[in-house]
């Protein structure tokens, strides 16, 4: 008798692990409603990588801040803590994070086309304040390759029970 969780062995008595490599590209419908586990682990290191760089990134310099506060620069510090927060959400529960993920790919996709873009095409992006930002924001290939883009029409935009 085999036990649920033991290696299954095939009739040439090979083991075979249910870890395997491959098994990170099937789809599991038991835990994850047929996400892949290769987004899950993306997901959850995109959400990792944000949880500890927001953290530090927006509470330093929210906590060394000194003199009055520009109201619009302040929120966006504040919304990038909150970001961290909700990041750190995701670790745990990555597939009900997904919106922020969008978040992410949308605003750092439109900033790149509509801010960087032009900058480059004039040849003024090197050297400018926006470069650093932009090299940083070219990392969106991260959430988008994470994202499981087929879960994510098929529950959020699809799905009629959600309105």
């Amino acid at each position: 008798m085999q036990l649920p969780n033991s290696p299954a062995r095939s009739d040439e008595g090979i083991q075979h692990s249910r870890f395997g490599l491959l098994n990170i590209f099937k789809r599991d419908y038991e835990r994850y409603d047929g996400v892949p586990l290769i987004n899950i682990y993306l997901l959850k290191l995109l959400f990792t990588l944000m949880f500890l760089f927001l953290t530090y990134d927006s509470w330093t310099h929210i906590l060394h801040h000194t003199g009055p506060w520009d109201p619009a620069n302040s929120a966006a510090w504040f919304m990038w803590a909150s970001c961290a927060f909700i990041a750190f959400i995701g670790i745990r529960r990555p597939l009900k994070m997904l919106p922020i993920v969008l978040f992410e790919i949308v605003y750092k996709t439109a900033w790149l086309i509509v801010v960087a873009y032009p900058l480059y095409r004039r040849n003024e992006l090197t050297g400018s304040p926006a470069e650093g930002m932009a090299d940083n924001f070219m990392l969106v290939i991260l959430p988008i390759v994470a994202m499981p883009w087929r879960y994510f029409f098929r529950t959020y935009i699809v799905d009629k029970r959600a309105a």
